[in-house]
């Protein structure tokens, strides 16, 4: 199978890539190397693409190019049995600074993406939506059919995206299907994540910093699942034209997460705390009943047991990985 990853640079579609490559497939990357985190991990990232490719003998290329360039995107959508689609201006609070870029990008660069996938007949378009999609709960966890306010230009371009998408399936018979990922971690994660932050600031005897009374709570998601979710719609039509929510079920607060990463690596830390953040959901927490009726989808990890094999990656990976946070 030929597959474009759109953000194959990036945390989540390098992982992805890193996937693909090692099922055999034929891989393309389209990224712009957005600096928004330091460049090095993804520059990390494309080189273990590079190696993956080589041992399982799979076509791979990486384009440093936009999804805003509607003549590239169609050179390669057309080129693609399957999209998938992550790139993306990431960043709740960049949404609030920036509103026009985060729009330009996440809305019109899609547009351009469902414009090239219709016209060159793929089999699917899977998009990487945002839990940032429901805003302020109205009750919990979130199902698929929750009331969906954003509370941030970012989850509105993320909803904006899913109705995209939706259209294109409805009108000209595009098969795409939507994941709402809720708060993603795991290795080579973005490091201005609470995760990577902690772990990076207790190994070098800093205290974690909680921005806010530390009392929200997040439906943590190991990048592993993520990865089994995709490959599985690769093949899979059960899920065309629906969104599903890709979460972990489980869910912990700001608070016990920075206390769990403060325990195993440096218990005589006393936390921290700053002003709250804006435009940050006070709580996220997914059901995943319809992604396991519709795809199978299982959490593999609890967060405690992911968080536990983040901290094992970073110890091991230190040398290059941690400069790369702190540099962020």
């Amino acid at each position: 199978m030929r597959i474009l990853v759109t953000g194959g640079a990036g945390f989540i579609g390098g992982h992805l890539a890193e996937s693909f490559l090692e099922d055999g497939h034929d891989v393309t990357v389209l990224d712009n190397l957005e600096p928004f985190y330091a460049e090095g991990i993804k520059r990390h990232t494309l080189d273990v693409h590079r190696e993956v490719a080589a041992e399982r003998d799979v076509a791979y290329q990486f384009v440093e190019a936009d999804v805003r360039d509607p003549d590239i995107v169609q050179e390669l959508v057309g080129a693609a049995d399957v999209v998938v689609h992550q790139a993306a201006q990431a960043g709740v609070r960049e949404s609030v600074d920036n509103p026009r870029k985060v729009t330009d990008i996440n809305v019109d660069g899609t547009v351009n993406l469902l414009e090239a996938a219709k016209e060159a007949d793929v089999e699917r378009v899977i998009l990487a939506s945002s839990s940032s999609v429901y805003g302020k709960p109205k009750s919990l966890p979130y199902e698929e059919d929750h009331p969906t306010e954003p509370v941030s230009p970012y989850g509105v371009t993320k909803l904006t995206q899913e109705h995209m998408a939706r259209v294109y399936t409805e009108l000209h018979g595009l098969p795409t299907v939507c994941l709402r990922y809720f708060t993603v971690y795991g290795p080579r994660m973005r490091p201005n994540m609470a995760i990577s932050n902690f772990v990076s600031r207790c190994v070098n005897g800093e205290p974690p910093v909680i921005y806010g009374d530390g009392q929200q709570t997040r439906d943590f998601t190991y990048v592993a699942d993520i990865v089994d979710a995709n490959r599985t719609l690769l093949e899979s039509g059960a899920a065309d034209g629906d969104v599903l929510n890709i979460g972990s079920s489980d869910n912990i607060s700001i608070q016990e997460l920075a206390e769990t990463v403060r325990d195993q690596l440096a218990p005589e830390l006393e936390i921290e705390y700053e002003s709250a953040r804006e435009a940050d959901a006070e709580h996220t927490h997914a059901s995943v009943e319809k992604a396991g009726e519709v795809i199978g989808y299982e959490p593999s990890r609890t967060i405690a047991e992911g968080v536990g094999e983040f901290i094992e990656w970073y110890q091991a990976n230190r040398e290059w990985y941690e400069p790369l946070v702190r540099e962020s």
